[in-house]
């Protein structure tokens, strides 16, 4: 059972995740791959209204996508992108990055590999991922202007869509758990997190919403 302390623990840490950026146009969109087709419907949306001349989708494939997106997040995100009326030569894809960590650098360089020229970057990623991605891109890439987008919903909105209450509140835990410890473990820049989000992580946590905590000791990569 999902208690109303849950929920509205959950809605804390979904409103944290928010960067609040208005979306303004860029040299480059990024976005992020994951299970969520909803980022490239999200980027294709960005890109048609002027907001980038130019589209990186980056993702390799992990245990959450493996099945729904056999040949790679990215290549998946470029299908849609093309079903949804995006010119090919406006699409680079990266198809190699595993975490949130590779997605920027892997992007990076291939940016670079194309010599285009990056002043700022729209970041889309999910919507319960918009700060840990910022924070991520920030420290990997400090010399760029990063803007935070995702597709703009509620949560009540993201849980219907995702038809998987539990998972959304365990990757929310995740997500924020990440940024509590991997400023310490030089991944991401830090933020300043509120002690009522800080709390409702805890309790989240101790009710078990757990399965995509990290290891605390120190890993090679962001995930």
């Amino acid at each position: 059972m999902i208690s109303e302390q849950d929920w509205a623990d959950t809605r804390l840490l979904w409103d944290y995740q928010q960067m609040g950026y208005e979306p303004r146009p860029c040299s480059v969109g990024i976005g992020l791959g994951s299970h969520d087709l909803g980022v490239a419907d999200t980027t294709v949306d960005l890109y048609q209204r002027g907001m980038m001349p130019l589209i990186v989708f980056t993702g390799a494939t992990s245990r959450t996508t493996a099945e729904r997106m056999p040949r790679g997040e990215a290549e998946h995100y470029r299908d849609r992108a093309l079903e949804l009326g995006v010119p090919p030569n406006v699409i680079l894809v990266e198809p190699n990055a595993r975490n949130t960590g590779q997605n920027i650098t892997l992007s990076r360089d291939l940016l670079e590999e194309h010599g285009v020229d990056v002043s700022s970057v729209l970041l889309i990623s999910k919507p319960y991922e918009e700060r840990r991605a910022h924070a991520t891109a920030r420290k990997l890439w400090p010399e760029v202007e990063f803007v935070s987008a995702s597709t703009p919903m509620t949560l009540a909105e993201y849980v219907d869509s995702i038809q998987d209450a539990r998972r959304v509140i365990d990757m929310l835990v995740g997500s924020l758990q990440r940024l509590l410890i991997y400023p310490a473990q030089g991944f991401m820049v830090a933020q300043d997190v509120p002690t009522d989000v800080v709390r409702a992580y805890e309790r989240l946590a101790s009710r078990g919403f757990t399965s995509r905590l990290a290891p605390e000791a120190p890993r090679r990569e962001s995930a």
